[in-house]
C-alpha cells in the first residue's frame, strides 16, 4: 500500500518481463514455504533459469525477498493516478477496495502473510521493511482520521492512534483467517464491516463494553 521509493536502474523491456516472471515465481515459493525454506533454485526452476540467472537480476535472496514485498505494495496502487494511496476520508475507501482486490490474488496475500510473520524474528531481512510500512501506514491513517473529524465537525478523538493500528491489525488478521478458510470468511465484506465500525467508533464512540455486562440472576435457594 505504500509507494516504493528505492531507485532502480532502467532495464530493457525483455529484462523487465523476466524480472516480473521471477517475482511472480518468488511470490508463490515464499508464500507456500516461507523465506527460509523457499530457495532461489526453486524460483529459478519455475522460470527456466539457473540460480545464478536469478541472482543476475536481483543480486541476492534478500534483495529478491524485499522486491517481492515492494511488488505487492506497488500492485495496490497500480491503478491510481499518482501511484500512491489517497489521503483524507478517501483512504478508508481505498483500504476497503484493497481488501476486495486481495480476495482475487491469494498468492500475493499468502506471501505477505508468511513474510510479515517471519519478520518478527531476530535478524530477518524484511524486519525494517515491515517496521517502516506499519509506521507509515499508521501515520497516514491517523491523518485521514483527523481530516475526517475536521470535515464532520467532530472534536479529534484520543482514540485515533489506537484506531489506526486496529484497522491494520484487522485487515491483516482477516487475511490470515481467509487464507485458512476462504469458504467461511469473506475477506472483502468482513474487512469493510470492520473498517466501517472502527471509523464510526472514532466519530461517535458508543458506551463502554462494561455497560453490557448484566449481573447473573441468583440461582434457586437450596
Amino acid at each position: 500500500m505504500t509507494s516504493d521509493k528505492r531507485q532502480r536502474p532502467r532495464s530493457r523491456p525483455g529484462t523487465a518481463v523476466r524480472r516480473r516472471e521471477i517475482l511472480t515465481s518468488a511470490v508463490e515459493i515464499f508464500g507456500s514455504k516461507g523465506s527460509t525454506n523457499g530457495t532461489l533454485s526453486e524460483v529459478a526452476d519455475q522460470v527456466g533459469l539457473t540460480r545464478a540467472g536469478v541472482l543476475h537480476h536481483f543480486g541476492s535472496k534478500e534483495n529478491l525477498l524485499l522486491e517481492v514485498l515492494a511488488f505487492r505494495d506497488r500492485s495496490d496502487v497500480a491503478d491510481l493516478a499518482e501511484q500512491h494511496i489517497p489521503g483524507g476520508p478517501e483512504l478508508f475507501l481505498h483500504l476497503v477496495r484493497t481488501a476486495f482486490a486481495n480476495a482475487r490474488r491469494p498468492g500475493i496475500v499468502q506471501a505477505f502473510t508468511v513474510l510479515s510473520a517471519e519478520a518478527v524474528t531476530e535478524g530477518h531481512p524484511a524486519r525494517t521493511f515491515f517496521d517502516d510500512r506499519y509506521s507509515t501506514l499508521r501515520r497516514e491513517i491517523g491523518e485521514a482520521f483527523r481530516s475526517l473529524c475536521a470535515q464532520e465537525g467532530v472534536t479529534e478523538s484520543e482514540t485515533v492512534d489506537a484506531a489506526s493500528a486496529a484497522i491494520l491489525a484487522v485487515m491483516d488478521g482477516l487475511q490470515l483467517q481467509w487464507l485458512l478458510d476462504s469458504d467461511t470468511v469473506e475477506l472483502g465484506e468482513a474487512s469493510e464491516f470492520a473498517i466501517r465500525a472502527i471509523v464510526n467508533a472514532v466519530l461517535a464512540p458508543g458506551p463502554e463494553l462494561s455497560t453490557y455486562v448484566r449481573a447473573r440472576p441468583a440461582g434457586p435457594r437450596t
